[in-house]
């Protein structure tokens, strides 16, 4: 199974995905980490376009042609990136869960955005005024919504844990909780 996350910076997407790929001991992709590795190497410098995704959906497809789950951690903010963790499954001939995390408390999600620290080095993170103003289409594809505002990481990953034992095999759900 692909499990593909989405969700403005600073909604909990990683702590999330973490949590939830060492529970279900999958293999775990983190856009960002794949970025600043294209930066850090040179190899386009700072604006590395899609090199990021474009790794990812390669390696993604490589694991779940093994056999393995895999939790991708991604901000996912385009119809075309959506589309495409799509076709990686399809391609695989697995399922996907798509999972889109919100802060629906704008003061608890600013302070997350401004209080967070960079985990991988050199690594920009994004301001709150970047958050506000950032490209992120609607989403039109069945999916599970997660309100990380007033729950902890534990609840939200059971929560989903929940809903992925629950799901029939070829089935996504569209539904917030």
């Amino acid at each position: 199974m692909l499990i593909a996350f989405g969700g403005l910076p600073g909604t909990g997407k990683t702590t999330v995905a973490r949590m939830l790929a060492r529970k279900l001991a999958a293999v775990y992709l983190r856009i960002d980490t794949l970025e600043q590795a294209f930066i850090a190497s040179g190899s386009g410098g700072a604006d590395i376009g899609p090199a990021g995704y474009l790794a990812a959906y390669a390696v993604a497809k490589d694991n779940l042609c093994l056999g393995l789950t895999v939790v991708a951690d991604s901000v996912n903010a385009l119809h075309v990136t959506r589309g495409a963790w799509r076709r990686v499954a399809l391609e695989a001939g697995v399922r996907i869960v798509e999972i889109e995390l919100i802060c629906s408390d704008a003061t608890a999600h600013r302070h997350r955005v401004e209080g967070r620290r960079a985990d991988i080095p050199d690594h920009k993170l994004p301001t709150w005024r970047s958050v506000l103003e950032r490209q992120y289409d609607a989403w039109e594809s069945e999916h599970l919504v997660v309100d990380t505002a007033n729950v902890s990481v534990e609840q939200v990953v059971e929560t989903i844990a929940c809903q992925l034992s629950v799901l029939p095999p070829e089935q996504s759900v569209s539904r917030s909780v």
